[in-house]
């Protein structure tokens, strides 16, 4: 954080977090002292919301959208993001390693659209997000996501991702992960706070679901240094799971990455990560995972690797999860 760089057309200086973008276009985002009437290229003329940010922003340019952190953004609709190159930055100081706590938030509330299936729907490329909080509110029955992650090459950079409704509707989660290589580093996903799933009810924070968004599947999916957070009411209860055998394509990795259900939950969860059917189009590999108040990191005999100091058939070579 030594150095400054400048965002086209503000003339902002900005620290080296948000370099890369001076190619593009800079919008900022204030929803307490912001009017979406206004022209967004400057903090004092910031829009309200992002979704208006979002639609002035250009594809392919880099542009910059900046969200001040001191009150949450409430949308009244998804934001479907489908434009490309766009990066967006919470402004609450250095973007926290563990991806928690971040004061820039992005909100959606009840709402009546069946399209509203999450806040937000990514299917654009090499778009970012970072340091930034997404929530879900929504009790609408078909509002099953906060984050619908579909695009190529995205990467979300610590942030945390919350959805307090539905607890116990199957196949609700925190994160719909149907993205072509997208990646997540240093994000929390789901919480300890709220007692979710039921008796043969499947609700993980992330959830595996080919074509859920027409046409997209999880392939090459990368998470590093995530927390996976649950209270789980029931063992079916679950970290990461899929719905087919077809939900995972290539390669999906968990790098370092934290399984943690809470102790006060009611249930220990059975398999933090586990599939309806076991993987035939790719395979999942947990390197040094870490899973708490679970019987076992993963279900068995379903194309499932963990390789960790204490999993290992040898030296480096990674074993499956064995009935």
């Amino acid at each position: 954080m030594t150095t400054e760089g400048t965002f086209k057309r503000s003339g902002i200086p900005v620290p080296v977090n948000f370099s890369g973008c001076e190619f593009g276009d800079t919008y900022f985002v204030d929803y307490r002292n912001g009017s979406d009437s206004n022209r967004g290229l400057t903090p004092t003329t910031a829009f309200k919301k992002l979704s208006k940010a979002y639609d002035k922003a250009t594809s392919n340019q880099n542009d910059a959208i900046i969200i001040d952190g001191d009150s949450t953004v409430t949308e009244t609709a998804m934001i479907a993001w489908a434009k490309n190159r766009i990066h967006t930055f919470g402004a609450n100081g250095p973007m926290p390693l563990a991806g928690y706590g971040c004061g820039a938030k992005i909100s959606l509330g009840v709402t009546t659209a069946a399209g509203d299936t999450a806040t937000i729907r990514v299917t654009g490329i090499r778009n970012t997000f970072n340091g930034l909080k997404v929530l879900n509110s929504n009790t609408l029955a078909t509002a099953l996501h906060c984050v619908e992650e579909a695009g190529e090459y995205t990467r979300w950079n610590h942030c945390e991702i919350y959805k307090s409704s539905l607890l116990t509707t199957d196949l609700t989660a925190e994160l719909l992960m149907n993205g072509d290589s997208s990646q997540f580093y240093g994000c929390t996903i789901g919480d300890l706070v709220n007692e979710r799933g039921a008796s043969a009810k499947e609700r993980p924070c992330v959830k595996l679901d080919r074509e859920t968004v027409t046409g997209k599947v999880c392939r090459d999916g990368y998470f590093q240094n995530c927390r996976l957070l649950h209270k789980a009411a029931h063992v079916d209860a679950c970290h990461v799971y899929g719905h087919n055998a077809t939900d995972v394509e290539r390669s999906l990795v968990f790098r370092d990455c934290e399984f943690w259900n809470c102790v006060l939950a009611a249930a220990t969860i059975a398999d933090a990560v586990n599939f309806a059917a076991a993987q035939t189009e790719g395979e999942v590999l947990l390197i040094n995972p870490a899973g708490m108040n679970v019987t076992a990191i993963a279900g068995s005999t379903l194309n499932v690797y963990v390789s960790s100091g204490t999993a290992q058939t040898t030296a480096g070579i990674s074993e499956e999860i064995a009935a």
